[in-house]
């Protein structure tokens, strides 16, 4: 049964953030809170985490296209091929923010990523995500929330995410409404930004 935390983004309770990162450490899976919509998250360090989180999302863990959330850009070049400078300067004016940003890995991802050419990238402008992936000391896995109801795409109350999810996850943070809109997918591999999918940033 997971366990609901109240978690204000204004002013993060720093108890309840240990307790989130104290459930990755122990292989937990979350649902956590964004600048875009509520997701699912995990360690991306524990195999035994990330197939679980691609159980509940009904694909084989290799293929599966978890974004990476990090807390800033110094993450990047930890799972990333060499940034040259126009992509650089461009990833700094959108960081922190709605967007996705698909970029070349390097062989450093975790275990969970290998054989993975791409990987896609994110730093939501939200003091919760950060927080929990700053007191982590690492990045998280990430997978948005969808919504099986065909005129809402994805889920924004929390109270109703956390039924449905109620016995497959550790953590729900319920932190208020959540947006409707995912973040925008924009791939940078040929050093040029492309949209995959327009959503909430405007690029």
């Amino acid at each position: 049964m997971a366990k609901i935390l109240k978690i204000y983004p204004d002013n993060p309770q720093e108890n309840l953030i240990a307790e989130v990162v104290k459930s990755l450490n122990n292989g937990g899976i979350i649902i956590y809170p964004s600048d875009t919509v509520y997701a699912l998250g995990c360690n991306i360090f524990d195999i035994r985490a990330m197939e679980k989180l691609a159980h509940i999302k009904k694909v084989k863990l290799e293929k599966a296209q978890f974004s990476i959330i990090c807390n800033d850009l110094s993450h990047l070049s930890s799972f990333t091929r060499a940034i040259d400078t126009p992509v650089f300067r461009f990833l700094k004016s959108k960081i922190p923010g709605p967007f996705t940003f698909i970029l070349e890995a390097n062989k450093s991802l975790p275990l969970a990523y290998k054989g993975n050419k791409t990987v896609g990238i994110r730093v939501p402008d939200h003091p919760i995500p950060q927080l929990i992936v700053e007191k982590l000391g690492h990045p998280i896995a990430s997978t948005s929330i969808k919504d099986d109801d065909e005129v809402i795409e994805y889920s924004t109350d929390p109270e109703l995410i956390a039924e449905k999810y109620d016995h497959l996850v550790d953590i729900v943070i319920d932190s208020g409404y959540g947006d409707n809109v995912a973040s925008t997918i924009v791939d940078l591999t040929s050093g040029e930004p492309d949209i995959i999918r327009q959503g909430k940033g405007i690029v």
